[in-house]
């Protein structure tokens, strides 16, 4: 019996991680295996206990490489533009997870894969990954979302440079524009994202919830509207058991013991 093609576990309590896990094609994504994301995305959507979600690619090599092309290649119109609406879809209901979503890139992260990793809250890459959006070179755009996000990224400029040209980016210069938050050794990359993901977890679950719907939602209004919203998210969690026990913790020099509620 075949491996799953998305794996998922929890290496800490509060703790997921979603690793893609088709490393003889390095990682590509097919039809099957974004239908396999997004139910995993789904199920986790609803856990209470979760705190942070990591994601990665099975292998020393890559991320996701891309796209599966073997796939692509004799699709229709009509066909590329469902597989286009699945590949949204899925990355919507990625970056929309409630809680922060961590990429750990291994590796290449081109194409789908790098939409991939945009899709997460930030991304943390070894020193060996090289990011881009190479679609331009097969003949075709970016169909995940990368023309989108990494402007929201890297900048209008700066993404247009890189959809057009189809160049790759190595980690340096990722780190450079913004594209990637932190580059770290091979060997240092999961306990890094681990590391990551233990201080969130260690934090007011609902207040991090919030926080990320604050600058999700923020980023698209004016500065004025944006405050707003900050305002009324900030006076919510005065109505949650977290900030009576985040501030009475603080209070009596202690740590703090959330329930997420």
């Amino acid at each position: 019996m075949s491996e799953p093609v998305v794996l998922y576990d929890e290496p800490e309590a509060g703790i997921g991680r979603l690793t893609i896990n088709r490393p003889r094609v390095l990682n590509a994504l097919n039809r099957e295996t974004l239908e396999a994301l997004r139910g995993r995305l789904e199920a986790l959507r609803g856990r209470d206990d979760l705190r942070a979600l990591i994601v990665t690619g099975a292998g020393e090599k890559a991320f996701v490489a891309g796209g599966d092309i073997a796939e692509m290649r004799t699709m229709s119109a009509v066909q590329a533009r469902a597989f286009s609406e699945l590949g949204l879809a899925t990355l919507r209901l990625l970056e929309t997870m409630p809680v922060p979503v961590i990429a750990a890139v291994n590796g290449y992260a081109l194409g789908g894969g790098c939409e991939l990793a945009l899709a997460c809250d930030w991304i943390v890459a070894s020193e060996r990954a090289v990011l881009g959006q190479p679609e331009v070179n097969l003949g075709v755009t970016p169909g995940f979302g990368g023309t989108q996000r990494l402007l929201r990224r890297v900048g209008t400029a700066r993404a247009l440079e890189l959809v057009t040209t189809g160049r790759q980016v190595k980690t340096e210069e990722a780190l450079r524009i913004g594209l990637v938050n932190q580059v770290v050794a091979p060997e240092a990359l999961m306990d890094t994202v681990l590391a990551q993901a233990r201080m969130i977890a260690a934090r007011g679950p609902v207040a991090v919830r919030l926080a990320k719907e604050a600058v999700q939602r923020g980023q698209d209004l004016d500065l004025d509207n944006a405050c707003v919203l900050e305002r009324e998210i900030f006076a919510l969690c005065f109505a949650t058991e977290d900030q009576k026990e985040g501030m009475g913790a603080f209070l009596e020099k202690r740590a703090a013991r959330f329930a997420g509620r």
